[in-house]
């Protein structure tokens, strides 16, 4: 993955001054009176005097008391930071005198317009929550299936065409990290493992299934689409988008081609890499399908443990009511002493563990019927040792001598193999007869010994050398056995033979 160093740009140095209004002291004035201009501004009205600002905030009982001047200072202040813009009205002004009476209208700045859409967001986070939604990596999967036919277009067409891309993916990736977010908290595990969870546990997997079935059948086709897309039409594409940004006029805005450019090219480089991955790194899909499954398999553990919980409590009062009846119906303690045996066992009883071999395996067999276990109890101290018993060398000269023989066998097999089916010290598997199981698995393996070589060179049992003549041949042929034929490339092995041998 490529990372750039950031560069530390001048704005990037200085504070915002618009945002002061939030944390300052008096914020709950100054945030009321940027709320109404900026509800204002979305219904299209933008120029507002002192008695617009003051006329509405006094209809709420909290600013009962604000007055004319306090207005003044806050519409002031909030000048000061460029939250408001101050026009003097100059309409119908006759003399000077009348022009410095006119009346300021105040203006709601873009940075301001900007900030409390933010702040708006953040408001209601809670509210909106968070979701999957599958049909987002369809609209992806459909957007991407365009780019051929999309990137000839003109740079306006273009353009749209990207912002729903981007637009999609942006709320793919945010609602899925907000969703697990949610369901990886504290509140989510405590609220897993209570019995309510049990009527939403269905619901909740269904809906995460739905998802990675999505996920399963978007995410590939995806994946096989970005890959398949030249760098020559992701240059175009970023080309055409940064060329309509840049058409597009701006007042009191600088924008740098490079940079909008290099802004584009990174948002694409994200989509792709989200699906495809990077530098050896698994793909953020496929980590998305490995947790929403760990989830969904974390809360069918929870389910079935609550379920048991609740099954297990229920059998287990019947079993308490049913002995609590027994035991009322003791005649005397020494009774009721009996039973308690016979239910619960002795108070303190005594285990001996070991492996221990049972003679039946009835479990209605008492100890007394079977046989004893006889154990050997070795004293508990560190200087004790096992007495050594002297035992005698075994003799394995027969086994030795059936090894022996068995090797002087096989290198006799082989060399009747090599007399039947080398020549001119070349085994040629293209002009090889049919073979039987045992001799294609001789050759196999020598072959294979021989390709497993860096160089190429092997031996056999019996020490001879051999090398593959072509490693790189391209050609195939046919070796036929006696169950079945095969094709494989033509090798062929050369042999160093002794001049005996060739003889």
């Amino acid at each position: 993955m490529e990372y750039r160093i950031m560069l530390v740009q001048e704005k990037l140095l200085k504070p915002i001054m618009e945002a002061r209004y939030l944390t300052v002291e008096n914020a709950d004035r100054y945030r009321s009176i940027i709320r109404f201009f900026y509800l204002q501004y979305e219904k299209m009205k933008y120029r507002f005097y002192l008695e617009d600002v003051l006329e509405e905030l006094k209809e709420d009982p909290y600013f009962r008391d604000y007055t004319s001047e306090q207005c003044q200072q806050d519409l002031n202040a909030l000048v000061g930071w460029k939250n408001l813009q101050a026009v003097q009205d100059t309409k119908k002004a006759a003399t000077i005198e009348e022009f410095r009476n006119k009346k300021f209208r105040y203006i709601l700045s873009d940075t301001t317009v900007e900030i409390e859409r933010m702040v708006i967001h953040l408001e209601n986070l809670a509210i909106e929550g968070s979701s999957l939604e599958p049909t987002l990596l369809e609209r992806l999967r459909i957007h991407l299936a365009e780019l051929e036919k999309i990137v000839s277009q003109p740079p306006e067409k273009v353009y749209a065409w990207w912002k729903d891309l981007e637009s999609d993916f942006i709320r793919l990736n945010q609602s899925y990290q907000d969703y697990m977010r949610d369901l990886n908290s504290v509140r989510a595990e405590e609220l897993m493992k209570t019995k309510e969870f049990l009527l939403f546990k269905d619901h909740l997997i269904e809906y995460l299934r739905s998802f990675v079935k999505s996920l399963q059948l978007n995410a590939p086709m995806i994946e096989q689409q970005l890959r398949k897309i030249p760098d020559a039409q992701t240059d175009e594409l970023v080309s055409k988008v940064t060329s309509h940004i840049m058409s597009i006029p701006q007042i009191d805005t600088q924008r740098k081609e490079e940079t909008v450019y290099e802004t584009i090219l990174g948002s694409w480089k994200s989509i792709r890499e989200w699906f495809t991955g990077s530098a050896g790194q698994p793909s953020e899909a496929s980590r998305v399908f490995d947790l929403t499954n760990d989830i969904i398999r974390r809360i069918t553990r929870y389910a079935a443990r609550i379920s048991e919980r609740s099954n297990t409590g229920a059998n287990r009062r019947e079993e308490y009511r049913k002995l609590a009846s027994l035991f009322a119906q003791c005649s005397d303690m020494n009774e009721a002493h009996r039973l308690a045996a016979c239910v619960f066992g002795i108070e303190r009883p005594l285990h001996l563990k070991g492996d221990l071999a049972r003679n039946t395996q009835s479990i209605n067999s008492s100890v007394f019927e079977e046989r004893p276990t006889m154990l050997t109890l070795a004293p508990r101290v560190r200087t004790y040792k096992e007495r050594a018993t002297r035992t005698g060398i075994p003799d394995r000269s027969a086994e030795k001598e059936a090894t022996r023989k068995r090797v002087i066998e096989q290198a006799e097999q082989e060399r009747k193999l090599r007399s039947g089916y080398i020549h001119d010290s070349i085994l040629d598997f293209a002009s090889l007869p049919q073979l039987s199981p045992a001799v294609r698995d001789t050759f196999l393996a020598w072959l294979s010994k021989a390709l497993e070589s860096r160089d190429f060179h092997a031996k056999t049992e019996d020490g001879l050398n051999y090398r593959i003549e072509n490693p790189e041949i391209k050609e195939t042929c046919t070796l036929n056995c006696e169950d079945g034929t095969f094709r494989m490339p033509a090798y062929r092995l050369v042999f160093d033979l002794p001049e005996e041998s060739l003889e």
